[in-house]
């Protein structure tokens, strides 16, 4: 081996690293029965702060569902643990079908026309979003509202960043003298013209509300512009889809109905559009088939939009899927079904809307104006990020900051609602807001 790479000894394979880091003197304890690790490892994990033990407020994106047993269950059946990726369709069908199946729960839940088998993440399916309006009009700026995601408006520009195009965050909501933050779509309005690559929105948007995008939409679609719309799936099944409001590309982020937060990832993002940009579509497409006998049958299609295939001339560099993510909230999806998830989404509602109406402590106070989903921004007395250290001292974890992204908004938080959180935790929430000095 050493001899195949050119290098005469061991010592020089290693030259690289750092003389004193080659041999360490580990300090390593000496060994344990299993009994005894699984126990030294359960008194280090009793140090963490989890979900099992707190009460979480905390969303934008990452929400506590409950996450049905059979999911984990179904999961470790062997078709879909094959050692083989999706390319030998005869030895994968169980993983080609789940794609399958997931495509087609997207296409549902968004009104579009074909998904492919998901991306990193949410954020990852924006910024492909947006590559693909960049090719398709061969326009060159890019308007975003920045009432969507910061991190996947951070995603974007790392994407845009070598390339030769204009990334405009416009912003699209303002404050009232009340501390109320109201929409304010104008600007972006007045944003958009000939050289409109793509407008991406949010629905909801960050702060939890349904922007009215009537007439921005109409506006994009009068420039010929690609309108791309991130949405929550939990949300779509009380909202009209995506495709039914003028989206030309719906994208998202499934983790919570796949798992747990799990500090941020690993997440799936879906991706799905119209047939119009079909061949355009970044990643793997699952197809289905018959065999030479005509018995049914997946495979991977329209491959040769793929970046093995087609190389520089690719539109995307992505050709992989986050199958393991996106199959667990497949089934979720489908243990829940149409009335299920609509019944989940209105549980998030109904939480939310019933602890907004509720007796909030002095300088607490709900700052939203528009119709809201599952969250909503809270304007607190002093700084967001003393009320969350306070909050958490009870076993609760709150909203998120939102001075994190605007300086302005250093005393309010977005606080998100699930299933999870009914009355007693509302309670316990208002009570502990009672407490904060």
């Amino acid at each position: 081996m050493l001899a195949a790479i050119g290098v005469d000894s061991v010592e020089r394979l290693f030259a690289d690293i750092p003389e004193s880091l080659r041999g360490p003197d580990l300090d390593v304890p000496p060994p344990l029965a299993e009994v005894e690790v699984i126990g030294h490892l359960r008194e280090l994990a009793e140090k963490n702060r989890d979900l099992d033990h707190l009460t979480s407020f905390l969303g934008a994106g990452w929400y506590d569902h409950h996450v049905p047993a059979f999911v984990d269950q179904l999961l470790l059946r062997s078709e879909f643990y094959t050692a083989y990726t999706p390319y030998q369709p005869e030895i994968s069908q169980g993983t080609l079908q789940g794609i399958y199946e997931f495509q087609s729960m997207i296409c549902g839940l968004t009104g579009m026309d074909v998904a492919n088998a998901s991306l990193y993440d949410g954020g990852s399916a924006v910024a492909e979003a947006i590559n693909m309006a960049i090719n398709a009009t061969r326009r060159k700026t890019v308007l975003m509202a920045d009432t969507v995601d910061p991190v996947y408006r951070a995603i974007a520009a790392t994407y845009t960043e070598p390339r030769d195009v204009t990334l405009r965050t416009v912003k699209t909501w303002s404050m009232r003298d009340d501390g109320v933050l109201v929409e304010a779509l104008g600007a972006l309005y007045d944003a958009v013209d000939e050289d409109t690559a793509c407008v991406v929105l949010q629905r909801p948007n960050f702060f939890g509300w349904i922007e009215d995008t009537r007439a921005l939409i109409d506006r994009a679609k009068a420039v010929k512009a690609v309108v791309v719309i991130a949405a929550d799936p939990v949300a779509l099944g009380v909202l009209k889809p995506p495709g039914e409001i003028g989206a030309d590309v719906a994208v998202g982020e499934v983790r919570h109905l796949a798992g747990p937060p799990s500090f941020g990832g690993p997440g799936a993002g879906y991706f799905a559009t119209t047939k119009a940009h079909m061949r355009r579509v970044p990643g793997r497409i699952a197809g289905q088939t018959v065999d030479v006998e005509g018995k049914r049958g997946f495979v991977l299609t329209l491959q040769a939009r793929e970046q093995h295939i087609r190389r520089e001339r690719a539109s995307s560099n992505i050709c992989t899927n986050q199958a393991l993510v996106a199959l667990a909230a497949t089934i979720h999806l489908a243990g829940l079904g149409r009335i299920g998830l609509q019944k989940l989404a209105e549980l998030c509602v109904g939480n939310a809307h019933a602890c907004a109406e509720r007796d909030w402590p002095d300088g607490f106070a709900v700052a939203v104006e528009r119709p809201y989903i599952r969250e909503f921004p809270l304007k607190c007395p002093k700084p967001a990020a003393e009320v969350n250290a306070s909050l958490i001292e009870r076993n609760i974890l709150g909203g998120l900051e939102l001075g994190r992204f605007w300086d302005e908004l250093e005393d309010y938080m977005l606080v998100a609602f699930t299933e999870k959180t009914g009355a007693r935790a509302q309670t316990g929430l208002i009570d502990a807001l009672r407490s904060v000095k």
